[in-house]
């Protein structure tokens, strides 16, 4: 990927277009400290990791190590998030990944970053509606003894979350806080309900023995655990709401990225504690995605079970709502810089959101939930069903684009202090983001190459190369999108990565009516 020589601190060139009006800018002072590390943290869906991803993880991949891969891949993010929350001091932009990644390598990089970036995220946020129509329409069919099809509760929480979506941020960061405590509270009651009445071999530290993690399947089983974490990220993409951009975003990164670490890694243990280490990988295999309710049954009784199926799927509701206003930001930050029709750079009414972004990917998330549901010719339950497909496909393939994304903007990090003439007062930083960098980039290599065993296809399956495809398509789509705004469009090239900042540049000049 090469480097623009006006990636670093660009001015808006002659023939930019001026930003009219609050309009072109999200509303400051939305967020504080607590609502923005709430808007983080409910993407990270911590029941649906606890209940979904860990079972998976120990059945799958046959790894009893699963607790300390989360310490391992906590480490790797806090070095990463060196360099980026350093970074966003620097850059305050909707586009957060983009506009790292254009300031530092130049704006073709960035238009390049932007559509992985957009992909990326409304994979994730689509995907997770095939979950929870699946879970919801199993709800109906426990409890209430009635048969509705995955995809009429799916289309409803679309609905839903677009129609929050136009709400104010702080107004959905409650509704996202009130969900999160919830979700996390009845976690941390099962761990200590399995500290209290372990297995048979009693508080057994063996999850976190290195020699857990000998064999062929560790590369894989990271690529399933830093999924996990995915949402700590986002918080530069609320940086022009919230007070205090500079302070609010480095700080909840790191709360986001060591708390959901350490969590975690006490919930995979409390796992291996409730069962024992030596029997962990059988009976997640046995119970799969049933494991924490098969347990919690156990020790905590029934009613206790049942809401945590209900606040399972309510958990989902969260990350969906969460991943689509990130969606919804990075389209508004697209358009508001000549990426996308301009359309989508303006705010809505009074609330000052991202309108146009929000319909986007409400639009998006319907077509895609119909598409699936018109393939879907399975009985609701069935787990071959389409509609888990949805899950495991946009899940994957999500997760994959931001791991790229943060794989190039450690790169970024690096070059942008150098170019600044920073390196030596930013050294540890550099050599921090170069080693996570370096680690990321693995990740995304077994990814690809595993991939067959992420979605679940045979490994002569065309999906394990074409799925991956879709984000090495949206990079190449968007480099060629960048490149000839570069030579039909410079100004408009120039603007990438600026968001706003543009906008005060040129009224600073005078430019500006």
């Amino acid at each position: 990927m090469t480097t623009d020589s006006s990636s670093t601190n660009r001015a808006p060139a002659e023939g930019i277009s001026t930003f009219k009006g609050r309009e072109r800018a999200l509303r400051a002072d939305r967020l504080g400290t607590g609502g923005l590390l709430l808007s983080v943290l409910a993407a990270t869906a911590p029941l649906m990791v606890v209940a979904g991803v860990m079972p998976t993880t120990f059945a799958v991949m046959g790894i009893v190590g699963q607790p300390l891969l989360f310490v391992v891949l906590g480490a790797v993010l806090v070095l990463f998030s060196l360099g980026y929350a350093e970074m966003s001091r620097h850059v305050h932009n909707a586009g957060a990944f983009y506009a790292y990644i254009s300031r530092g390598l130049g704006g073709t990089a960035g238009a390049g970053a932007a559509l992985v970036a957009l992909v990326a995220y409304n994979s994730l946020q689509v995907g997770i509606y095939g979950i929870f129509g699946f879970e919801v329409s199993g709800l109906f069919a426990t409890y209430a003894d009635l048969e509705v099809a995955w995809w009429i509760p799916a289309l409803a929480a679309a609905l839903a979350v677009g129609a929050l979506g136009l709400l104010k941020i702080d107004v959905n960061a409650k509704v996202l806080g009130v969900l999160l405590v919830i979700e996390v509270l009845l976690v941390v009651v099962f761990d200590i309900a399995a500290v209290a009445d372990p297995g048979k071999e009693g508080l057994s530290l063996h999850a976190f023995n290195p020699d857990t993690l000998t064999g062929a399947g560790v590369g894989t089983a990271l690529c399933f655990c830093i999924a996990a974490f995915l949402g700590f990220e986002q918080a530069p993409v609320y940086a022009e709401e919230t007070s205090r951009p500079h302070v609010l975003v480095p700080r909840v990164m790191f709360l986001a990225v060591t708390g959901v670490a350490v969590f975690f890694a006490i919930s995979s243990w409390a796992l291996t504690v409730a069962t024992g280490p030596a029997t962990i990988v059988a009976t997640s295999q046995e119970q799969s995605a049933g494991l924490l309710f098969f347990l919690t049954e156990d020790r905590l009784g029934s009613t206790f079970t049942d809401v945590l199926h209900v606040l399972f799927v309510t958990g989902m509701f969260a990350a969906m709502l969460s991943f689509h206003n990130v969606v919804a930001r990075y389209a508004f930050a697209m358009g508001r810089e000549g990426l996308l029709p301009a359309a989508f750079g303006r705010t809505t009414g009074s609330s000052g959101a991202p309108g146009t972004g929000s319909l986007l990917q409400s639009g998006i998330a319907v077509v895609l939930v119909l598409t699936f549901a018109l393939t879907d010719d399975k009985p609701a339950g069935d787990p071959t069903a389409p509609v888990l497909h949805l899950f495991t496909w946009g899940g994957n393939i999500g997760a994959l684009g931001v791991i790229v994304l943060m794989a190039i903007a450690s790169l970024s990090v690096v070059v942008f202090f150098v170019r600044r003439g920073a390196a030596g007062a930013q050294a540890w930083r550099l050599v921090t983001s170069a080693v996570a960098g370096i680690a990321l980039l693995v990740i995304a290599v077994y990814t690809v190459k595993d991939f067959d065993v992420l979605v679940g296809t045979g490994p002569d399956s065309a999906l394990r190369w074409i799925l991956p495809g879709v984000i090495g398509l949206a990079l190449v789509t968007g480099l060629v999108q960048g490149a000839i705004l570069r030579t039909r469009a410079p100004g408009t090239h120039a603007r990438i990565g600026l968001g706003n900042e543009a906008f005060q540049l040129e009224k600073e000049a005078g430019r500006t009516p």
